[in-house]
């Protein structure tokens, strides 16, 4: 039977992979790779980096154009377009399973970060395996995420003394603001941020921006006193790059 990995490769740094990714890198005959266009080139050679590093000799890259989604929807249109979306990956997947390994053979998909969190490839592959159209098996590694890496990078916690931490979306943080009864939230996929609209001013904000690769950037202090600078940062490195992927743990003062 075909094998595939689904292997969370961190963040950015190569040094951050654990012991059982390298393995199962190792271990691998085909990494399907899907191209992000010339924008994400820099991740791109961050994933190649890694195969140098830690993969077979022997081992084959195959490499797909990535689905376009739409990221403008309004919320009440964001659903259907995520769905539409991942049914379109869905058959590239299933083309590349189908026609990229051989029974016998295991192939891989590399996950930024941890693939259990805010990440469409199980579920993904889920829907290729109920349609019966061809048979395999997978396992997943997990991987050191950019919350932890977040947290490390500015020498904090995510939770206070016996409290809860949550983790949401920009788009969540914007609809509701912050949950009541939760001190610590930590926000990914906020392309708006949603942050400039809160108005407490008790706030302390951690954001880091390409977490664990060379071009990393680390702001913190009360959100009030850095919400413009990060924004101005943020704006100017993605005008830089082209692209950008941050993540931001915000603190409510006071919190036992």
């Amino acid at each position: 039977m075909k094998q595939i990995h689904v292997i969370g490769i961190g963040p950015g740094d190569p040094d951050q992979l654990t012991l059982q990714a390298v393995r199962a890198l190792g271990r691998t005959d085909v990494f399907f790779l899907l191209d992000k266009g010339e924008e994400k080139a820099d991740l791109t050679a961050l994933r190649e980096l890694i195969l140098r590093r830690y993969a077979g000799p022997a081992h084959r890259v195959v490499v797909a154009r990535d689905p376009d989604r739409d990221r403008t929807a309004p919320t009440a249109a964001y659903a259907p377009a995520v769905g539409d979306w991942r049914r379109q990956r869905a058959d590239v997947y299933q083309r590349l399973i189908a026609g990229e390994l051989a029974d016998g053979e295991c192939g891989a998909f590399l996950v930024w970060g941890d693939p259990a969190l805010y990440d469409s490839t199980l579920g993904i592959l889920e829907e290729v395996h109920a349609r019966g159209a061809d048979d395999f098996e997978w396992t997943v590694v997990p991987g050191v995420s950019s919350v932890s890496t977040l947290a490390a990078r500015h020498r904090t916690g995510l939770n206070q003394v016996g409290r809860p931490v949550q983790i949401t979306t920009g788009r969540r943080l914007a609809d509701g603001g912050l949950p009541d009864g939760v001190d610590d939230v930590v926000v990914m996929l906020d392309a708006h941020q949603a942050f400039a609209g809160l108005t407490d001013p008790g706030l302390h904000i951690f954001w880091g921006a390409y977490l664990g690769t060379p071009d990393e950037i680390l702001i913190s202090g009360p959100l009030p006193d850095v919400a413009d600078r990060i924004r101005t940062t943020r704006a100017e490195a993605r005008r830089r790059k082209g692209w950008i992927m941050d993540t931001y743990l915000l603190r409510r003062a006071g919190g036992s």
